[in-house]
């Protein structure tokens, strides 16, 4: 996915009815994975694929949020909603990835990538637009239509 995580977390609050702090939280877990570009283009110099960083391994997220979510609930239960709106949002980001972009879902048994559907690179096609021109876009345009309803429907009903 490179357009449609943070309506896709948008769509997870909206289904889940989270309003306020819960819902900022979710939309943050949903584009927090991808804070590590700034790793990826201004430290690492672009080394290794960005997915193969922590914030992409669902072991992580999962133990991350996990254990955020137990520390709350012992000294600030008021946050556990968000923790959980944030770590659900977290790992929709990455099963999103997973449809081209690979994920390590073994780690850290295994660094391999998965991915259900292969987006070759073309010669001279800047791979955005490879990834815009695919027929896979269809599911970020979904995610975007199921986002915009959503808004539409809370502007009409509030």
């Amino acid at each position: 996915m490179i357009t449609a995580h943070l309506p896709a977390g948008y769509v997870l609050a909206r289904t889940q009815d989270w309003r306020g702090p819960v819902l900022w939280a979710a939309l943050l877990g949903a584009i927090f994975p991808d804070f590590d570009l700034l790793f990826f283009y201004f430290i690492d110099d672009r080394a290794i694929h960005h997915h193969r960083y922590w914030v992409h391994a669902p072991a992580f997220a999962l133990a991350c949020s996990g254990a955020a979510y137990l520390l709350a609930s012992r000294v600030a239960k008021a946050w556990t909603d968000a923790i959980v709106a944030f770590g659900a949002a977290w790992m929709v980001h990455i099963v999103l990835d997973s449809v081209t972009g690979g994920i390590m879902w073994l780690w850290p048994v295994s660094g391999d990538l998965y991915r259900l559907i292969e987006v070759p690179g073309r010669a001279g096609v800047h791979f955005l637009v490879a990834f815009l021109t695919h027929w896979t876009i269809v599911f970020e345009i979904a995610i975007w239509i199921a986002a915009l309803g959503f808004a539409w429907r809370q502007r009409q009903f509030t």
